[in-house]
Formats: C-alpha cells, sequence, structure tokens
C-alpha cells in the first residue's frame, strides 16, 4: 500500500484550494528552475530512468519517446501536446487532475517542453469537461502572471507558450493522431504511421503526445529523483497510478496507489469492497472498457500492472476499474460496450466502419439468445479481422471486450441460446 509520502497528488479529492498559492504549498514549483538548467539531455534521461510508462493506456516508455525527437529540428519548432481528451467509459483520474492539481499538469508541460526542446505546448481537453477547462484555463493564467509561463518561463531561461483547446466530444480524438487533425481543425481520422509524430506531427513538425497523468508526474519524478519513482512497483511498472474504481463496489472512487497492487487489496481497501461480498463477484474488467474482463478466479490474485494483466489475456490501460458482481448481465454490459464503439467509429477503415455495426448487432442477437452455437464462433472470427486491421486501435478496442467475454464466459452465452430455443 503506499505510504502517504509517496503520494504525488496530495489534492486529488479536492479538499484544499487549487490556485497558484496554495499548489506552491504542496511543492509545485519548486526548484523548477534548476531542473530546467539541468538541460534537455539530463530531463530525458532522469525520466527514461524512473520507468516512467504513458499513463494513457499504451503504457509506452515516456522518456523513450521523448527521446525521439531529433536534437536539431531547424527549421521547424517542436510541439508538445497534453492528451486531455479523457473518453474511455470506466476513466475518471484526469478529470480529477484536471479540477484539482492543474498546476502540476502546467509544471509539468514546461518541464517536457524543456526536455524535447518545444516553446510552444497545446492542451486538448475533452469538450464535455467545460468547468475543468475554465479551472485549467484560470492557472494557465495565473502562470503567466506570476512569470512561470511566457517568456523566459520561472526565471529558467526558457520560452514556453501554453495553450488551451477544447474538442468536440469525439471518442476517437482520443488517439494521437486523430487529435493532431482535430488540434489542425481537420476532422478527427486517425494519420497512418509512420511517420511519427516525433517526427511528423503537429502542422508537419515533431510533436510529443502525451497524457494528462504522464505528464503531470514528471516534475515530482525529477524533483525526488528517478531512483525514488523507480524503486516503487514492481520491475517495469514502476511508480504510482491513479485507479478509477467504479460500477458495483460500496464505495467508488480515484485513487493513487501503487503499481502492482493486487486487484483484491485495491477493492476491498479504497472502494469498500465488492457489493455483496468478494463472493458475489462475476468479473472485473480492469483498465477502461476496451481491455478484456476478467472473469473472479483470476481477479482473486491478478496484480495491477501493465505487465500481469497483459500476461491474463488483458491490460491495465487507463486503469479504469469496472466491478460488475451476479445481477450483471455480462452479455448485455458488453453489448453496451460494442455500441459504443460503433458509435465512435470515425468510419475511415472498412474493417472497423463495418465490423463494429455488424458486431454490435451480433451481440445484440447472443443477449436476446437468438442463434445458434457456431454464431459465437463466427463472431469471435470477426474481432480477429478487425483486430490489427485497421489504422488506429479503435477496432482493437472493439474487439477485445467480446474476446475476453467468449473466452471466460462462453457456457453463459451458450446457456442463454439454449434457453431462448427451449422457450421457443
Amino acid at each position: 500500500m503506499l505510504k502517504a509520502e509517496d503520494r504525488i497528488f496530495q489534492n486529488l479529492y479536492g479538499g484544499q484550494p487549487t490556485d497558484l498559492k496554495a499548489s506552491k504549498a504542496r511543492g509545485d514549483w519548486s526548484n523548477t528552475k534548476d531542473i530546467i538548467e539541468n538541460g534537455r539531455d539530463w530531463i530525458v534521461a532522469e525520466v527514461k530512468a524512473s520507468g516512467l510508462r504513458g499513463r494513457g493506456g499504451a503504457g509506452f516508455s515516456a522518456g523513450m519517446k521523448w527521446s525521439f525527437v531529433p536534437k536539431d529540428t531547424s527549421p521547424y519548432p517542436v510541439y508538445l501536446v497534453v492528451n486531455a481528451d479523457e473518453s474511455e467509459p470506466g476513466t475518471c483520474k484526469d478529470r480529477d487532475i484536471l479540477r484539482n492539481e492543474p498546476h502540476k499538469l502546467i509544471e509539468g508541460a514546461l518541464i517536457a517542453a524543456a526536455g524535447i526542446g518545444a516553446h510552444v505546448g497545446y492542451i486538448y481537453i475533452r469538450g464535455e469537461y467545460y468547468n475543468e477547462a475554465v479551472v485549467l484555463q484560470n492557472a494557465i493564467d495565473e502562470a503567466y502572471a506570476a512569470g512561470l509561463l511566457g517568456k523566459n518561463a520561472a526565471k529558467s531561461g526558457w520560452d514556453f507558450d501554453l495553450y488551451l483547446h477544447r474538442g468536440a466530444g469525439a471518442y476517437i480524438c482520443g488517439e494521437e493522431t486523430a487529435l493532431l487533425e482535430s488540434l489542425e481543425g481537420k476532422k478527427g481520422m486517425p494519420r497512418l504511421k509512420p511517420p511519427f509524430p516525433a517526427n511528423i506531427g503537429l502542422y508537419g513538425c515533431p510533436t510529443i503526445i502525451n497524457n494528462v497523468e504522464t505528464i503531470a508526474v514528471v516534475p515530482t519524478i525529477l524533483r525526488r529523483g528517478s531512483g525514488w519513482f523507480a524503486g516503487l512497483g514492481r520491475p517495469n511498472n514502476t511508480g504510482t497510478k491513479i485507479f478509477c474504481i467504479s460500477g458495483h463496489v460500496n464505495k467508488p472512487c480515484n485513487v493513487e496507489e501503487e503499481m502492482g497492487i493486487s486487484l483484491r487489496e485495491l477493492i476491498d481497501k479504497h472502494a469498500g469492497g465488492v457489493r455483496g461480498g468478494w463472493n458475489n463477484l462475476k468479473a472485473v474488467i480492469p483498465g477502461g472498457s476496451s481491455v478484456p474482463l476478467l472473469p473472479k478466479n483470476v481477479c482473486d490474485s491478478v496484480l495491477m500492472d501493465f505487465d500481469s494483466l497483459r500476461a491474463e489475456g488483458s491490460g491495465l490501460g487507463t486503469a479504469g476499474v469496472i466491478v460488475m458482481d451476479q445481477s450483471t448481465d455480462v452479455i448485455k454490459a458488453i453489448a453496451r460496450l460494442s455500441k459504443f464503439y460503433m458509435h465512435e467509429s470515425c468510419g475511415q477503415c472498412s474493417p472497423c466502419r463495418e465490423g463494429t455495426g455488424w458486431m454490435w448487432r451480433m451481440m445484440e442477437k447472443l443477449v436476446k439468445g437468438d442463434g445458434v452455437s457456431s454464431d459465437i464462433d463466427l463472431l469471435l472470427e470477426v474481432t480477429k479481422q478487425v483486430e490489427g486491421h485497421t489504422i488506429c486501435a479503435l477496432g482493437d478496442a472493439a474487439a477485445w471486450p467480446i474476446q475476453g467475454l467468449v473466452r471466460h464466459f462462453r457456457g453463459e452465452i451458450e446457456e442463454r441460446i439454449r434457453n431462448a430455443s427451449v422457450a421457443a
């Protein structure tokens, strides 16, 4: 269990003011000038040594990503883009950072920009996060007024301007290249990769895109040292993580915990346990709606980190933990997620455009028990044709929940088909 002194987000629940004075009292904007003056190479090396992996879902090494930006990009500028388009069902961690710890994000953006050689940054925020955008813009204005942004930011010798851009509510704009398209004023549709944004990104210039949580933890890591962060969690799964626990628990919550905590301890200690007790648990989606669910027998012992969950055929993703007890119609739950991904597909790739709608319609049939056993195999085959055959990962996100359902609850689907056949 994470010790209080190792907690990065001291105001996650908003019990204290969010203004600059209160943020400084919590340790924000401390030694920022010294950190930046250590130089670009030092910043990137320390982030890399900390083992920080992207907190937006993919889990790629943040320091490694930053190192991909060419040292000499002349005559092109370098851009930093912060992805605050938090639209994954079950995920609400970035919202609380934006609401209650905005200065952590702004300071992190400045330091990250110095690390990659960027003088301009954009925060792309989900359009529905209206109040959060107001809080964040106020914090940006405070930072400018205090000389922490703009020319000679924080007296570090580094110039950095930060802009807030509101999206229009499309889930697909959470994909980094679709986000860039939207930021440029175009329809949010993912780009083919390569080229990768680190070489050709916003306006055709080198760009680094990171999630809110990834950027917000950087100042604390550099102040306390990469060794401190690397000492938390497990090898290759280091540091702390904000987990969003929702569904059939007694106390739904966001909580910062150490990577590698067991799922059961996370739910029992922070969310008041499963409604009706642990034995009433049916399944858990451990990382936001796009990752495969896990049945109770796996949940009993699984650890909450990237590698442990991958080994069980799921993923940490955004750490949006959705708990389902025995009252859940798990087939209907996954059908509802299928509808979401169908609705949010941008339609650019035919496997996703056609496949997500077909998978949803088939799932609706299975909810009613309308079909035969071979339909399950057909559905699984279609998910395999969608998965890995699209420009971005939305096709995977639509396929994986269904694959998890079939893997762990095929018997329940077959039983419903049998019961419906008998009733007919």
